[in-house]
């Protein structure tokens, strides 16, 4: 009994998901159809379009999963400590000072290294 149940509602799910595209793509079309209308009337009714496309999708097992991932993202968002201003000037001159002594040293070591390759070829 269960099996029929899973296979109707993935039924649904499809022929929702189906309507979906074909509602885009009239979406799309009636936008460039109606050209002579303004141009905020036929953002809204897309606008329109697209949100009871959204509305549909939601009520599909796909759109559930992905609204539950959104909502579960939201939460792992509001636990983020992020760092103060402080902090994050500090941090930011840090990585400054140590690029800056990293490229010295690099710039030191390519400039003796070519020195010492010219010696050893004879451009000295």
């Amino acid at each position: 009994m269960n099996t029929q149940t899973e296979a109707s509602t993935n039924v649904f799910d499809v022929v929702k998901q189906v309507f979906s595209v074909v509602f885009v793509i009239a979406g799309i079309a009636a936008f460039y159809y109606f050209s002579d209308v303004k141009l905020i009337y036929r953002v809204l009714g897309l606008l329109a379009v697209s949100g009871g496309i959204v509305a549909m999708l939601v009520t599909t097992a796909w759109g559930s999963t992905i609204s539950t991932f959104i909502i579960d993202s939201k939460i792992e968002v509001r636990k983020i400590v992020w760092p103060t201003r402080d902090e994050t000037i500090r941090t930011t001159l840090l990585v400054f000072a140590m690029v800056s002594v990293v490229s010295l040293v690099l710039w030191l070591l390519d400039t003796f290294l070519f020195w010492g390759v010219r010696l050893l070829t004879g451009q000295a």
